[in-house]
């Protein structure tokens, strides 16, 4: 088979030969010769590496001998059909092609990647089914899956890695342009905010330095953000900073980027690491309302707690049953110089306090054996120690004594089980719960980012790299996000529960749906749909039908890539096993 793609004739002397018949002139090469002892003359063993190009004698269409011989040659881009398996998997392409669809993110794409479109929609596609995002496992999944390049044409490791690094910031804040210019900027919408940071080893990217990371493994790490709409459940930018900034510090950033992208009527809905006097205030300025949640044994609404104590744990008016939780509401003042009330959303969960209480006294045992063993030593304790213990030192800083502060104790033994939900907006209890936990949608964003789509190693050394794989993330963010909507929602309507109906069963489910290759290289869908097939795919609006068809469309577009194939190559010569061809062309 000749691939489609041309290179250098070699230069090797006495080697290459060229042999024309009829329109086309072949490159052979000579490998080695052998004696003929009944004929006593030597005859050289020769193989067909390629055909020289029509308009060009330096250039050639090479085949897979040319490989074999000269393995140092880069073949470029394209790998050749060859490496297309005779089975495809077709069930998850016509689902990611649905979602694309739904959301015109082709045509969104295109306006700033054009003949790049194809390679980053398999990305996409890749990271979404593989959950990975290896670059060199790229051609595995390529091998065997249908594919958004013009005439699924196969692609390189190498073509990969140069196009990750050929991504500029201009293709990437287009993109997220378009994308947020597309929104109801008129709707009400809550923006759910939160972030994460990656380690890293890497040295040349200057987003990595050394922070506070959350899963802190002593090496640089970077940061990632993710703006979420609430109401709409889509992902709607991104931000990827440095890793010494820190999450309270880098919102006022944020917010300003939501104004640039004309969002007015919204408000933020953010976790306890976000709360700061600066944000809160900011987010005033600009006319935001906000929901964000502190932990019931911060200082800031302890005394709150404690002056409701008893008032509304048991009663069943402030049951929010579908939480498991009872709630209360009331106003107050964040600071002293507050010129207006807050609304203060007070929780208590029975299971949640006897998960703290048993954390507090395990922390409290670990500190106490401490201690213990390190009595009469030198030692230099944090505040934690110095917050639960009285401790005793003599003048050369020798720990003499200790004894447990049993009102602290007690006090936080109290406060186990509850937390608190600020808003700037008066609401229930109940909505302001809802709020929040709408929020989780973003904390499975996070956990599908680094469990579903294997990023939670960047596998890059080089900061285009690092950049354009964030960004082929958020898209396959978007794409996963909407499967898991759509899967979740069908879930909601059906009496029962099946197990194949979360987004990692479900592609597995929907892989099994398969085409091979029979006569003449013309690719058939292999067996009917299933019914667990046909239960996930009503989740998205489709059916055995569109699966017929879309196989169907398939087959003829790799039909015709290999007919154009073809027809370039009419006339070819039929190599055999040894590759000398079915005639002789050494007389």
């Amino acid at each position: 088979m000749y691939y489609d793609k041309t290179v250098p004739v070699p230069e090797v002397q006495g080697k290459i030969i060229t042999k024309k018949k009829g329109d086309a002139c072949y490159i052979l090469f000579q490998y080695g010769q052998i004696y003929n002892p009944e004929k006593r003359y030597t005859v050289p063993q020769r193989t067909i590496i390629g055909k020289q190009h029509p308009t060009d004698a330096g250039l050639m269409f090479p085949n897979e001998k040319f490989q074999e011989y000269f393995p140092d040659v880069v073949i470029p881009e394209e790998l050749p059909e060859a490496y297309r398996s005779c089975c495809l998997r077709i069930g998850s392409y016509v689902v990611i092609t649905y979602v694309l669809n739904e959301y015109e993110l082709p045509s969104l794409l295109k306006k700033h990647f054009k003949d790049d479109l194809g390679l980053l929609l398999d990305l996409v596609s890749y990271l979404i089914v593989d959950e990975e995002n290896a670059g060199q496992y790229y051609p595995d999944f390529a091998f065997c899956h249908p594919l958004f390049t013009e005439g699924m044409r196969i692609y390189s490791d190498s073509k990969v890695c140069r196009f990750l690094r050929s991504v500029t910031r201009e293709q990437t804040i287009g993109f997220l342009d378009d994308w947020n210019r597309k929104r109801d900027h008129k709707q009400r919408i809550y923006l759910s905010y939160d972030s994460s940071n990656k380690n890293c080893q890497a040295g040349d990217i200057d987003l990595v330095e050394f922070g506070k990371a959350k899963d802190d493994k002593g090496v640089p790490v970077f940061n990632l953000a993710i703006a979420f709409d609430k109401n709409n459940r889509v992902p709607l930018f991104y931000e990827e900073y440095m890793g010494s900034i820190t999450d309270v510090s880098q919102f006022v950033y944020m917010v300003d980027k939501v104004k640039e992208y004309g969002y007015t009527n919204i408000g933020f809905i953010l976790d306890r690491g976000y709360f700061s006097r600066e944000n809160i205030q900011y987010m005033e300025d600009n006319r935001y309302a906000f929901v964000i949640m502190v932990k019931g044994r911060k200082e800031l609404v302890s005394s709150l707690i404690e002056d409701n104590l008893g008032t509304f744990e048991t009663k069943r008016s402030c049951s929010i049953r579908a939480y498991r939780v009872y709630g209360k509401t009331v106003t107050s003042r964040l600071y002293e110089d507050d010129k207006k009330d807050r609304y203060f959303h007070i929780y208590f969960n029975p299971s949640k306090q006897a998960a703290e209480r048993e954390h507090l006294e395990q922390t409290w045992d670990k500190m106490t054996t401490f201690l213990d063993k390190h009595l009469g030593e030198v030692l230099t304790l944090g505040k934690t120690y110095r917050h639960y213990y009285d401790l005793k030192f003599d003048k050369n800083g020798h720990l003499l004594s200790y004894k447990e502060r049993t009102d602290v104790a007690e006090r936080e033994l109290n406060l186990c089980g509850y937390f608190c939900i600020i808003t700037s907006e008066p609401m229930s209890a109940t909505q302001a719960l809802i709020h929040y936990k709408g929020r989780d949608i973003s904390e499975k964003l996070f956990s599908a980012d680094k469990s579903f789509i294997g990023s939670k190693s960047m596998r890059t050394h080089y900061g285009e790299s690092l950049s354009a794989k964030i960004f082929i993330e958020f898209i396959a963010l978007i794409v996963r996000n909407r499967i898991y909507n759509l899967l979740k929602e069908a879930m909601l309507r059906m009496d029962a529960k099946y197990n194949y109906m979360t987004v990692p069963a479900a592609l597995r489910e929907l892989e099994k749906i398969e085409m091979v290759r029979r006569n003449k290289g013309q690719y058939r869908l292999d067996h009917a749909v299933s019914k667990k097939q046909k239960v996930i795919l009503s989740s998205f609006g489709l059916s055995d039908a569109d699966i017929k068809g879309a196989a169907e469309d398939i087959g003829k577009k790799l039909l015709k890539n290999q007919s154009l194939l073809d027809g370039a190559q009419e006339n070819d010569m039929e190599d055999d096993e040894d590759g000398t061809g079915t005639f002789d062309i050494f007389d």
